[in-house]
């Protein structure tokens, strides 16, 4: 095998490939990247039985063939070329690396053991590539994070025709957020339930391509495969398997109160409250007449308050969050204003964006933490 490529091409090639690899691999050839070299160009692979990555890219193959090498080491060895062509050859079992005056020689795994790449599901339909990652940042804050709970670590990805909606949730916040697509045909209607780390990872690498391709294989739950693939990129990932919670349940049909607040300021009162909140102390938020009262501490404890203004609808109201959970929030609401709508001190506040229809599209809801007394 011998071809040649520029260094950055290389590198963004390896870096995409690399990214899925195990950091413990159950097996040592799981720890590779797949490297294929045919007249067409060059496909550069991994796998670990759960998630795939495959990114094709343009080179000049001298000799075609086709090897397996350490991915973590090749992606660092890419980084760290000087700007300028790279030629990769093997024989037996090595392969060099060589770039201006640079020279690395790497042995080779197995490449017999590896195993096949899954198929690619047919396309389901396209969406741009920038909107599609900031819904899946919007909704991956909610997921939970314990993997003993797998099904909460997922995030539910519900497809109706040419609406798309996500829903993420750890038992104390969930995201929802919902937007238009291109289906490849009409009256689709089915549902994943896809790892939020992988899908997070997958949305945000691919925000720059102008259409991303999703798919999804027929049965849609279980052992089921979702792909995603745009630029040359592709990435499957296996399904988890469980009942996702009946989400739609826990959003509020009306509020009593409705206040909107410039989110900005809002960010920066809560944190400079939450500064004296110990660990796992609630920030306590006051709302009434034109403003909102955020204060943390008791008793002999440091204490801070501060008040910022807003426009309240309803009646007062006095409620308490996880500050961090109510930053996340705030940050993925995305609009100048943020829109807090309440029932009682005990039940759930939705967040969403504070004007316009798109704002609607996203919503954010927060448990309170009960207040003593």
């Amino acid at each position: 095998m011998k071809f040649r490529l520029e260094r950055d091409v290389l590198a963004d090639a390896v870096a995409w490939a690399a990214r899925t690899l195990p950091s413990r691999p159950s097996m040592p050839m799981l720890a590779g990247l797949l490297i294929d070299a045919a007249p067409g160009g060059l496909t550069l692979s991994s796998f670990d039985y759960e998630v795939s990555a495959r990114v094709a890219v343009a080179a000049d193959v001298d000799e075609p063939g086709r090897v397996l090498v350490s991915g973590r080491l090749l992606a660092d060895i890419a980084r760290a070329l000087p700007a300028a062509p790279v030629t990769v050859s093997s024989e037996g079992s090595r392969v060099e690396v060589r770039c201006g005056r640079s020279s690395f020689t790497l042995p080779t795994l197995p490449v017999e053991d590896y195993p096949s790449l899954p198929d690619m599901p047919g396309s389901t339909g396209t969406i741009a590539g920038d909107l599609f990652a900031a819904a899946v940042a919007q909704v991956a804050i909610a997921a939970g994070r314990d993997d003993t709970l797998p099904t909460l670590t997922g995030i539910r990805i519900e497809i109706s025709d040419t609406t798309i909606t996500l829903a993420a949730t750890d038992r104390y916040r969930l995201a929802v957020r919902e937007f238009t697509w291109n289906p490849e045909h009409t009256g689709l209607d089915t549902n994943a339930l896809v790892p939020a780390r992988t899908l997070a990872d997958t949305a945000k690498s691919l925000a720059q391509c102008d259409l991303v391709h999703l798919a999804l294989s027929a049965s849609g739950a279980g052992e089921g495969l979702m792909g995603f693939e745009g630029d040359g990129r592709r990435m499957t990932t296996r399904l988890l398997d469980g009942e996702f919670p009946k989400y739609r349940a826990l959003l509020p049909s009306e509020a009593l109160t409705v206040a909107t607040i410039d989110t900005s300021a809002l960010v920066d009162a809560v944190k400079r409250v939450a500064l004296v909140a110990e660990r796992n102390t609630p920030v306590r938020l006051k709302f009434s007449g034109g403003e909102v009262e955020l204060s943390a501490g008791a008793g002999e404890e440091a204490q801070a308050s501060e008040a910022v203004e807003c426009d309240v609808n309803g009646d007062a109201i006095e409620i308490a969050f996880n500050p961090q959970y109510l930053l996340d929030g705030l940050s993925a609401v995305d609009n100048t204003s943020t829109r807090l709508s309440f029932t009682t001190s005990t039940r759930p506040a939705v967040l969403t964006g504070g004007n316009g229809d798109l704002a609607a599209s996203y919503r954010y809801l927060l448990m309170p933490v009960r207040l003593s007394g």
